[in-house]
C-alpha cells in the first residue's frame, strides 16, 4: 500500500495501535525500499513527533517552517515522513498546507482513530489514503518463530503478535513488556488524552471487556455489572464514552449485530474483541486463556486484517416448545464477513467431537436461505471437507495460514 500509493496524489495515512510496528514500517522498511529506488537519502524527510527532541516541533508553523526548509526544489519528489502526528496542534490544516507543495509525496502515522474522524476526512475530501497496520498475524508470528505450529499457536494467543514480544526469549521478559506497554502506554495515553476523571473506573472496564470477549453485550448491561457486582455506579452514556476511548486507542474493535433475514443492524448489543491477544492476556495477568474465545478473537483479528468488514450475525427462526407454543428465538452466526457485494458465513467451533455440537454449530447457517458460502472453522488441524448441505469445515491452522482461505470462498 505504502508503494502502491506514490504518485497518487493523496495522503498516505499510516494508523494503528501503539508498539505494532507503524514507525518501523515507515522508517526501515519504506526507507530502504525508496533508497533501492534510488531516490537520494536528503530528500526523504523523516521526523518522529513523539520524540522530546521534536517537542517543538508539534506547532505547526514551526513544523511547517522546518520542512520547508529541508525540501529540495530540483524537481525530484520529497518523501515527507511524519510518525504520530496527531501530536502536532491543528495537524489537519498541518497537512492541508503540505499537500499544496510541488514534488511531494506525504505519509504520516497515528496511534488515535480520532485522527481519521468523520471531520477530518471532511477536512481530507477525499485526499487521504488509509493504510492500517495490525499486530502480527499468525502467519506472519509463525514463519518467523522457532517452533511448531501447534507451539506456536500457543505462543500466539497467550503473548498476542506484537513485533517486540517475538524477540523477547523468556516468559517473563513477556510478561513485564506487554503489562508495562499495557498500563504506561495504552492506559495511559487514554486516561491523559480524555482528560479521565475515574481513571479506576475505565481500568475497571477493560478488565471487565477483556474477561467477556466473544460475548454480547451493551453500555446498559456493562453499567448494571459494575453495580451487582462491585456496588460502583457508572452511568451506561459513561461506559459508552470510555469504550469509545478503548477503540480510540485501536485496543479493541466493535463488531455489530446483523439480523441477516431482515438485512438490518440491530443496535441493542454488540461484541468488542482485542486487537492484540497479548494486551488482553496482560490486563487479566494471563489468568483466563479459554482457547474458545481467543480463537474466536484470533479469527475475528485474521479477517479484519485481511480487509474483510466483520459483523456478529443474528437469525431468527420460529419454534414450538414442548407445550406445542410457538416462540420466536435467535440463533447466532459468529461472523457475516463482507467484501463489497461478496459475502460468506463464518462459525467458530473450537471442537466439535459429537454429532450433537456438529448440529449446533451449523444449525444457524442452515437457516440462511442464500447462496453465500457458509464455513466452520475448527480448532483442530483437518483437511478442508464439504458435507451434503454445502457448509465448508475447515482446519483453524489452514484457515490462517493460507491467505486465500476466505477469498477462494467468496461468491454471490
Amino acid at each position: 500500500m505504502l508503494v502502491a500509493g506514490i504518485g497518487n496524489g493523496l495522503v498516505k495515512i499510516v494508523t494503528g495501535g501503539r508498539r505494532c510496528g507503524k514507525s518501523f514500517l515507515l522508517f526501515t522498511i519504506f526507507h530502504n525500499y525508496l533508497l533501492e529506488q534510488g531516490v537520494e537519502e536528503d530528500h526523504i524527510i523523516e521526523l518522529s513527533l513523539d520524540d522530546r527532541k521534536s517537542r517543538a516541533l508539534r506547532n505547526p508553523d514551526t513544523l511547517l517552517d522546518y520542512v520547508e526548509q529541508h525540501l529540495h526544489q530540483d524537481g525530484k519528489t520529497n518523501f515527507i515522513i511524519l510518525d504520530e502526528i496527531q501530536l502536532v496542534d491543528d495537524f489537519v490544516e498541518v497537512l492541508l498546507s503540505l499537500m499544496h507543495l510541488r514534488n511531494v509525496e506525504l505519509y504520516v502515522s497515528g496511534s488515535n482513530s480520532k485522527f481519521l474522524s468523520k471531520d477530518v476526512v471532511t477536512e481530507f475530501r477525499g485526499r487521504g489514503d488509509e493504510i492500517r497496520v495490525w499486530p502480527l498475524s499468525f502467519s506472519e508470528y509463525y514463519e518467523v518463530s522457532k517452533g511448531d505450529k501447534t507451539s506456536a499457536w500457543k505462543e500466539y494467543y497467550t503473548y498476542g503478535g506484537l513485533p517486540q514480544v517475538l524477540q523477547m526469549e523468556s516468559e517473563q521478559k513477556k510478561i513485564e513488556y506487554l503489562k508495562n506497554i499495557y498500563e504506561l502506554t495504552y492506559l495511559k495515553d487514554i486516561i491523559e488524552r480524555n482528560h479521565l476523571r475515574n481513571p479506576e473506573g475505565m481500568k475497571q472496564l477493560v478488565q471487565v471487556i477483556a474477561s467477556t470477549i466473544g460475548s454480547s453485550t451493551n453500555p446498559k448491561r456493562i453499567s448494571n455489572t459494575f453495580i451487582s457486582n462491585d456496588n460502583v455506579k457508572i452511568s451506561d452514556s459513561t461506559i459508552k464514552d470510555y469504550l469509545k476511548y478503548m477503540e480510540d486507542a485501536f485496543l479493541i474493535e466493535e463488531s455489530l449485530r446483523y439480523d441477516v433475514k431482515g438485512r438490518k443492524y440491530i443496535g441493542t448489543e454488540t461484541k468488542y474483541y482485542f486487537t492484540d491477544l497479548g494486551l488482553r492476556g496482560a490486563i487479566l495477568n494471563f489468568r483466563q486463556q479459554e482457547e474458545t474465545h481467543i480463537m474466536e478473537n484470533i479469527i475475528y483479528n485474521e479477517l479484519r486484517q485481511r480487509g474483510y468488514l466483520v459483523d456478529v450475525g443474528l437469525v431468527e427462526i420460529w419454534e414450538r416448545d414442548e407445550n406445542g407454543n410457538s416462540k420466536r428465538i435467535g440463533l447466532e452466526v459468529d461472523f457475516v464477513v463482507n467484501n463489497g457485494a461478496e459475502r460468506v458465513y463464518i462459525q467458530s467451533a473450537y471442537r466439535m467431537p459429537t454429532s450433537e455440537k456438529q448440529n449446533q454449530e451449523q444449525r444457524p447457517l442452515l437457516r440462511i436461505n442464500d447462496n453465500f458460502r457458509k464455513i466452520i472453522v475448527v480448532g483442530d488441524d483437518i483437511k478442508r471437507k464439504v458435507n451434503e448441505q454445502g457448509i465448508i469445515t475447515i482446519g483453524l491452522f489452514d484457515f490462517l495460514l493460507d491467505q486465500g482461505s476466505v477469498s477462494s470462498l467468496l461468491r454471490i
